[in-house]
């Protein structure tokens, strides 16, 4: 894996590559050579199946991290693309076209985080959250606790526990 890592970073202005394992690998890639990676990697490297693509909100930093990861199953290894994009202006280059599959994955980023993917199949039509009018639930500025009290109706009876003293009194039950 050292050796693709050391192969891949100059020609493709990488940064941050680290080796978690010998078979598992992260990078960090600019939004301009996304795409020529990702074709690299699969048609000269081997990474022929994309395994998941994902986000993290890094609120306090202004952006969202995109993580392709990609697995080369002949010779059981995987890599990770991260890619850097400003949360406003939360658009990335759609990849539906090297991998069919990222389009449901990109549906679910547009629909949980609001990030757009221009050009994807069916990205404006309701996904999982069917009707959902508030902002982005897994954007780190959505407020459950509000949405959950303006949307839900408080229940009689019900109580509020410490989680912590809550889970120690479920596994240790007899004080000890």
């Amino acid at each position: 894996m050292r050796e693709l890592l050391e192969s891949l970073t100059t020609p493709y202005s990488l940064t941050d590559p680290v080796e978690q394992r010998p078979d598992l690998a992260f990078v960090t890639a600019g939004r301009g050579q996304l795409r020529p990676l990702l074709m690299h990697l699969r048609d000269k490297e081997g990474f022929t199946h994309l395994v998941i693509l994902t986000a993290v909100d890094w609120l306090e930093e202004g952006e969202f991290q995109l993580t392709y990861l990609l697995s080369d199953r002949t010779h059981g290894r995987d890599i990770g693309v991260r890619v850097m994009i400003p949360r406003d202006e939360a658009t990335m280059e759609s990849i539906h076209d090297i991998w069919p599959t990222a389009a449901t994955y990109q549906r679910e980023l547009r629909e949980m985080f609001g990030i757009d993917f221009p050009g994807s199949t069916r990205l404006n039509e309701d996904f999982i959250l069917e009707g959902w009018a508030d902002i982005p639930p897994y954007r780190r500025d959505f407020d459950t606790l509000k949405y959950a009290d303006e949307t839900y109706k408080q229940r009689p009876g019900r109580e509020t526990r410490d989680p912590a003293q809550h889970m120690k009194e479920q596994l240790y039950p007899d004080g000890k």
